[in-house]
């Protein structure tokens, strides 16, 4: 198949899944890296091509921000900026090889993330309540990981927050999508000063997966919760199972 042709494919597909339950990372970072990029480029041009439908949920959801628990955004929106730009740094100084043994524990908690994310969130707020300087540190940890990685971060943010604020999951889909972004804003701005990224398969992905995000939003009106909900789960634990294989198993490419 014609390497472009792919990519945009795969665009198209992480757009829609991005727009409708998220996890679209796991269809772009293996197309990337089945057409020749080093795994590490792979994740940061992913990163990259992802980032423009972020930001738009980001900016579509701004009436709605407010302070999780008794800690105000700012200071959660500063850690989790320094937190994305270490992660970031630590993704470009992680060697392809090390990064690719990495990879499938990330997609495997990823997948978790994805599969059990609400119920772990139900069951930690039963059982622990944390306060504000523990929710940064938390918060912290989230911004290193999603400029490291970042599969499944909104959904691990919403449950730590569960742990400082009972309010309905819906109603912190600003502040999530606005810390996510902030995340991801700043692993964008480190990997393309430090030239990690494949402009032309990029350029391809960020077309593709911005006519996906707009597909997917009209679509999620319309197809059942159930529905997409098994399909992002299908294909994220399909290509967990995939890189497991990759990694362990063959030393031959995707």
């Amino acid at each position: 198949m014609n390497p472009n042709l792919l990519i945009f494919g795969s665009g198209l597909l992480a757009g829609t899944m991005n727009a409708l339950a998220g996890g679209g990372s796991f269809v772009t970072l293996p197309a990337l890296i089945s057409v020749g990029l080093p795994s590490v480029q792979a994740n940061a041009s992913s990163t990259v091509g992802l980032f423009p439908g972020t930001a738009a949920s980001a900016w579509a959801f701004r009436d709605g921000l407010a302070p999780i628990g008794t800690v105000a955004l700012r200071p959660l929106l500063l850690v989790t900026l320094v937190g994305g730009a270490i992660g970031a740094c630590l993704l470009l100084w992680t060697p392809s090889k090390t990064f690719d043994f990495l990879l499938p524990w990330l997609l495997l908690i990823a997948t978790v993330t994805l599969a059990f994310g609400r119920q772990i969130g139900e069951w930690l707020r039963r059982r622990w309540h944390i306060g504000p300087r523990a929710l940064l540190i938390i918060q912290f940890v989230l911004g290193i990981y999603g400029g490291y990685f970042g599969g499944a971060i909104g959904l691990m943010m919403v449950a730590v927050w569960g742990l400082v604020d009972d309010r309905d999951l819906k109603s912190m889909n600003a502040p999530r999508t606005l810390l996510v972004t902030a995340a991801n804003t700043m692993a964008v701005l480190i990997f393309i000063a430090a030239r990690a990224i494949r402009w032309n398969e990029t350029i391809v992905l960020l077309i593709a997966s911005t006519t996906g995000g707009y597909f997917g939003a009209q679509a999620g009106r319309r197809a059942p919760s159930w529905a997409i909900r098994a399909g992002t789960l299908a294909i994220a634990g399909g290509i967990t199972l995939v890189f497991f294989a990759r990694a362990y198993f063959t030393d031959r490419p995707l």
